[in-house]
């Protein structure tokens, strides 16, 4: 069995990380899940919170992201971000700014569709405090 496995984290506006790292930990939408060597194939919503890289046998990169799609194969995983952010580049009145503007913008939503843009930005504002407040047990 190897040792590590390659791992790619891209955002729309660039590859954000690419290496070899021995574990990634994934926000999923069904729960956090980790990911090691010769992990068994899966395809996976992300939800927002804190990705998080292993390396040496303790983690080495803690990254927010807004959600994405993650892919497993035994030798890879990858995830596509919808945004990603190392977690010291959040700001906490940003996210207070996104969830007060979001609950703004679902008292006026006038459709199904403005509704869900408004819920997911206040959670994603949420899942921001909550890394800021060291919301992850890693």
């Amino acid at each position: 069995m190897a040792d590590t496995l390659s791992f790619e984290l891209v955002s729309p506006e660039r590859l954000l990380l690419s290496r070899e790292v021995e574990m990634v930990v994934v926000p999923g939408t069904e729960g956090d899940f980790g990911v090691l060597p010769s992990h068994a194939p899966l395809i996976s919503q992300v939800r927002p919170g804190i990705l998080v890289v292993f390396d040496g046998g303790k983690p080495t990169d803690r990254i927010f992201v807004s959600g994405g799609v993650a892919e497993v194969t035994p030798e890879r995983c990858t995830v596509l971000a919808e945004e990603a952010m190392p977690v010291e580049a959040l700001d906490r009145a940003d996210a207070e700014r996104q969830i007060a503007d979001g609950k703004d913008d679902l008292a006026e939503a006038r459709s199904d569709l403005e509704r869900g843009k408004a819920e997911r930005s206040i959670e994603i504002g949420e899942a921001k405090l909550a890394a800021l407040a060291g919301g992850s047990p890693y």
